[in-house]
């Protein structure tokens, strides 16, 4: 799985190219993340551009750049409704209004998305930061792209925004110690491999100090 970080600013998430047709979080510099897409590869090449929550700082490029990449926008259902809230796409935060569009495929827990004949995303329902936060694992090359649910060095999601919840975030993060992951792709911040299962394990003793 060749992965590739863009990230626009320090405001904006991580948007992460995979083998130059799948694209996670195009976030929010729509024209900034364009200009980096096409030093990386041609835009048309891009299939698909998944979500992994509502967020303003996550989705407010998607659908620009969707139409650019002619690429279909998914997002987990229980976070669609928030691409056209203010308040739960948290966009007053960044005094825009909400993304407002509709997504073309809604995940659920449990999908498969094959990006080549061997990998496969295994889509995690993490919900907490966000009814709909999504994580999605690669197992074989134990890749984990963890949206705003865990951070590095045990950070956590906040939970302060509408539709959060501390404690179905700790019981995200939970499931996310089960796995086996040598990479970490994070919402925000630095990607790392440095005993990611002992990162992941300090962010549920994070979440369950707050519960």
């Amino acid at each position: 799985m060749k992965v590739q970080r863009i990230n626009t600013s320090p405001y904006a998430s991580n948007s992460y190219l995979i083998n130059e047709k799948i694209l996670i979080d195009p976030g929010m510099d729509t024209s900034k993340l364009i200009q980096k897409l096409e030093e990386l590869t041609d835009p048309r090449n891009i299939e698909l551009i998944i979500l992994t929550h509502g967020h303003f700082d996550h989705s407010a490029a998607a659908k620009p750049v969707a139409e650019l990449c002619d690429a279909p926008i998914a997002i987990h259902k229980n976070d669609a409704a928030s691409l056209k809230s203010e308040e739960t796409s948290a966009s007053m935060l960044f005094s825009s209004p909400a993304p407002n569009f509709e997504p073309d495929i809604l995940y659920e827990d449990g999908d498969i998305i094959q990006i080549s004949d061997t990998e496969a995303l295994q889509l995690i329902h993490t919900p907490g930061h966000t009814p709909g936060g999504i994580s999605l694992y690669e197992p074989y090359s134990k890749g984990l792209f963890s949206g705003d649910t865990v951070f590095p060095n045990g950070g956590i999601g906040r939970t302060d925004f509408a539709g959060g919840n501390m404690e179905e975030l700790s019981r995200s993060i939970e499931k996310l110690t089960e796995l086996e992951v040598i990479t970490l792709y994070p919402g925000h911040g630095p990607v790392t491999s440095e005993d990611v299962n002992k990162q992941i394990l300090l962010s549920l003793q994070m979440s369950k100090s707050f519960r």
